[in-house]
């Protein structure tokens, strides 16, 4: 491969991301063929990894292979799932194996593969702040340089036109939870580290899995697996209403198009808000494979009469929760429903309580007097995946898996960060690099979209005379 030129120090670059993730990922792999753009990423891990606590053997994503970090762009680009097959000698057992939605530890891998190949992605490098100077027309980064160990070694600064923050989420713990996590003693962990834990979570005497979503079913049907018959001592609570399926309706997922993300980012706040809030089997419900399989087992360990000693609860809050002599946990319990309440002893905790966008504060403070918020105080973003900064900021800061309040749903999908990334570098070069789709979905979802969004040069029915 090529080696890019020698970057002087001071010379404004075109674009500098911060966060190497699958959405900066996809961002830097259509990048790579624009010759004529400048960009560098920034990442504070040692190399690429995806969720490393969750790739539980047999998982797989919930969006097709085809949904990767360039296909739905830009199916001839070179870092394409099936050319990453195809490198490594694996495509005609992936086309015998017929398989539509790959492993989970399959795509990390992919994107590993991208991320060792693909230049300008620096890892341990950590960005520290990021400021705009009026005198130069351009942003400061200031970034450490981290050694092997994490510890800082050396620092430094660049600077660019533009910036896009591809920080991704962090694991939430809510906060009756918050003070157990951390203690020693009894496992108390968020899915994000169940693996790393995983023998000593199977090792206890009895485990409770909070969370309704679909890592919440994952790890309660691994640990149902793995426990004897009759002595499984599992519970599963959750808050929704149901263990639920997700919406995988054909029409149903024409909610992860670009046609929807227009429409849901031209709504007024308050009915995007409202909006969200009832949407959650969209992309908080779980698959209906793994509902299958949860059953499957369950049903099994009846054969030979009994029932499993699992207890699956939803509907179910944790109101406050403390230690018992530092060997048990008690959660607090409250139905939803029937407004009664409980407590539950337990030997290890798991919570698939979900993730929250990463706060970039710390990063963003000197751009925080530039900054338009909407009236829940949230930044506002453009069209395209722009923060609307004052006037007198001439770069852009783009924002990717930042914007589900402005952009909806199809924010944190993966099935969304190739046209996102393509929007991004279409508005950034002011051209048109990947030519936007037409139309996506067959839902016109306005009822002004509906006499507009039409196919262009569709062939009309002559009329008979």
């Amino acid at each position: 491969m090529t080696l890019p030129p020698r970057h002087e120090p001071d010379t404004p670059r075109d674009l500098v991301g911060i966060g190497i993730g699958p959405c900066n990922l996809s961002l830097a792999a259509l990048a790579h063929p624009l010759a004529e753009l400048d960009a560098v990423f920034y990442e504070q891990r040692p190399g690429f990894d995806w969720h490393p606590g969750l790739l539980i053997e047999g998982t797989t994503l919930q969006v097709p292979f085809l949904a990767d970090l360039v296909t739905l762009v830009d199916p001839t680009s070179p870092w394409s799932f099936l050319n990453y097959l195809r490198a490594r000698e694996r495509l005609f057992p992936f086309y015998f194996a017929e398989r539509f939605h790959i492993q989970r530890a399959e795509y990390d891998a992919y994107c590993r593969w991208v991320s060792q190949h693909l230049p300008g992605l620096h890892f341990r490098h950590q960005v520290d702040a990021v400021r705009w100077n009026p005198e130069r027309d351009v942003f400061e980064v200031d970034f450490t340089r981290l050694d092997a160990e994490g510890e800082a070694e050396t620092l430094g600064r660049t600077y660019t036109r533009n910036i896009v923050l591809g920080v991704g989420t962090a694991p939430y713990v809510p906060d009756p939870l918050r003070p157990l996590v951390d203690a020693p003693g009894v496992p108390v962990l968020h899915a994000a580290d169940y693996l790393d834990h995983r023998d000593a979570v199977l090792a206890a005497e009895h485990v409770t899995v909070v969370g309704s979503g679909q890592s919440g079913a994952e790890v309660f049907l691994d640990l149902l697996r793995h426990r004897p018959a009759g002595r499984e001592r599992l519970h599963w609570i959750g808050r929704t209403e149901a263990f639920a399926p997700m919406e995988y309706s054909k029409l149903g997922l024409e909610h992860f198009t670009p046609d929807y993300t227009r429409y849901f980012h031209a709504l007024d706040e308050p009915v995007r808000d409202r909006l969200l809030a009832a949407q959650w089997q969209l992309h908080k419900g779980i698959d209906a494979g793994t509902l299958a399989a949860i059953h499957d087992e369950l049903y099994r360990r009846t054969l030979d009469g009994g029932w499993p000693d699992a207890v699956l609860t939803p509907g179910v809050r944790v109101r406050t929760a403390g230690r018992i002599a530092t060997m048990q946990v008690e959660l607090h319990l409250e139905h939803l429903q029937q407004g009664s309440r409980s407590r539950l002893t337990t030997d290890a905790v798991v919570l698939a309580t979900g993730y929250r966008e990463r706060p970039v504060d710390r990063i963003l403070d000197g751009l925080e007097p530039c900054m338009r918020r909407d009236r829940s105080e949230r930044p506002c973003i453009d069209e395209e995946f722009r923060l609307v900064l004052d006037p007198s900021v001439t770069g852009s800061v783009y924002v990717q898996n930042a914007e589900l309040h402005t952009h909806g749903v199809g924010a944190p999908d993966l099935g969304l960060a190739a046209w996102r990334s393509a929007t991004i570098l279409n508005s950034l070069t002011g051209k048109e690099p990947y030519p936007p789709a037409t139309r996506t979905a067959f839902t016109t979802f306005g009822l002004q979209e509906a006499t507009a969004n039409r196919v262009p040069g569709a062939r009309q029915t002559k009329q008979l005379l």
